[in-house]
């Protein structure tokens, strides 16, 4: 079982979505996120008790951005050679097999891990026997 070198405590400053302008309000209108361009918009202007903005204040820390709970950073392998190339960060990241990968070749991928150290994020996917 490989653990991460360093564990570091993630520190999110924001959880919830910014939601767009008057999603709320109309059907059209979805809830992803886009920037109000309106002359006269009170969330572009950034009135009080209007919906917040994202902006470069909410960003990660360093250390710990783009890091899962279990304190490796994600690394996408689509065959075995890409794999080695995790041979010495392997207390650092952690392999996540590319979706497009046959059950042939993730088992191939899931051996030559095991033989590197390298933990595998998805390891459980497309290898039940067909019932």
């Amino acid at each position: 079982m490989v653990t991460p070198a360093v564990k570091h405590n993630i520190v999110k400053k924001r959880t919830a979505h910014f939601k767009r302008h008057q999603s709320d309000r109309f059907m059209r209108v979805g809830e992803s996120w886009r920037k109000p361009k309106g002359i006269d918009s009170r969330v572009r202007r950034r009135f009080g008790g209007t919906a917040p903005m994202p902006k470069i204040g909410y960003g990660s820390a360093k250390k710990t951005r783009h890091m899962l709970p279990n304190g490796f950073r994600k690394f996408s392998v689509s065959n075995v050679r890409e794999l080695d190339l995790l041979l010495m960060h392997n207390r650092s990241y952690a392999a996540e097999i590319a979706h497009n990968v046959s059950s042939k070749n993730r088992i191939a991928i899931i051996a030559r891990a095991a033989q590197l150290d390298v933990k595998v994020i998805n390891a459980g996917g497309r290898l039940r026997s067909e019932e």
